[in-house]
């Protein structure tokens, strides 16, 4: 495949995929492709999945990739709609059922302890599809009371004694704060903001991958691409939110950068390489093999950080 055929490529994918690649790479934000979403390829699957009860699954974190947060997770990825009333239903019962004594989302249960990492995946989606503002505060106060001095979060904050925070967790919560923002709500806006900027600075002390103290890889993983990513960090990860924050180049990202790059198949496009096991609805995209999304979603850092070698892979 030549570079030249890189976008048309993409847009024989699915209808999510044509649109993010008009909106992100070609400059049109076509609206009616938007609206196909909800009745066309993998958005009208996660759509029918959805119980007669209103859920995804056995109820809102159960079975994992199958349970209302993943599911609802991945839509919003889709970029369906913003105004579904099926998905808006659901997030509305999963305020009523499932807010822990410290007004976070609870993952099991009414006796648990609540999950930063869930409580910014839900503060990303439930932003995103419009949940009124009042249903969030609680959610806000228990992201803001589990800052950590380093700047990130760690889930386990709320469980345990922890002196580091997590890139896991981090991510999580600055995409939930980032379409908080985006969404127009105000509650605690300049505080998220400002947790947010600390957090973009703990990524980057650690050069999105590595030690900060001995300049050692963290984990291997974390330049391997998959997608959907679940709740795990990687690089790529990392520099599609920079991007949609609308963050300048940094130095510190060139190494993630490179990576990146190498990562480019011969035919010009970029893998899979790995996925999270566990139950799904369906496959979006075969591990080993060409994939839409991951091609969409370096092209589109590429182009924010790099233009030049952008239009070089896709001239």
């Amino acid at each position: 495949m030549s570079e030249n055929k890189i976008i048309n490529w993409l847009l024989d994918g699915d209808v999510s995929i044509q649109y993010q690649v008009n909106r992100d790479l070609l400059g049109s934000d076509l609206p009616e492709l938007q609206s196909r979403i909800k009745s066309e390829g993998w958005g009208a699957r996660f759509l029918e999945n959805q119980n007669p009860e209103g859920h995804w699954g056995q109820r809102f974190y159960q079975p994992k990739w199958i349970s209302t947060n993943y599911s609802v997770l991945d839509l919003k990825n889709l970029q369906i709609e913003k105004s579904n009333p099926q998905i808006q239903k659901s997030l509305y019962q999963v305020v009523e059922k499932h807010k822990g004594p410290d007004g976070g989302i609870l993952p099991i249960g009414n006796n648990q302890l609540t999950d930063l990492c869930i409580n910014g995946m839900f503060l990303n989606y439930a932003s995103y599809f419009g949940i009124k503002e009042d249903d969030l505060k609680s959610i806000v106060d228990c992201i803001l009371d589990q800052h950590m001095s380093d700047g990130g979060y760690n889930c386990r904050s709320n469980y345990e004694q922890t002196v580091h925070s997590s890139v896991h967790t981090t991510i999580s919560v600055i995409e939930g704060i980032l379409e908080y923002e985006n969404s127009g709500y105000s509650y605690q806006l300049n505080e998220l903001m400002k947790t947010a900027k600390e957090s973009q600075e703990f990524f980057l002390q650690h050069k999105l991958f590595k030690s900060d103290r001995t300049g050692e890889i963290i984990d291997k993983r974390f330049s391997m691409l998959s997608y959907p990513s679940r709740w795990r960090y990687d690089i790529l990860r990392a520099l599609d939110y920079f991007q949609f924050a609308g963050i300048e180049y940094d130095l510190r990202m060139q190494d993630a950068l490179d990576i990146l790059s190498k990562k480019r198949r011969k035919d010009g496009t970029w893998p899979v390489q790995t996925r999270h096991p566990g139950q799904t609805h369906f496959e979006m995209e075969k591990t080993g093999g060409p994939s839409r999304w991951n091609t969409l979603r370096v092209l589109r850092v590429l182009k924010h950080f790099n233009k030049n070698q952008y239009w070089e892979f896709i001239a």
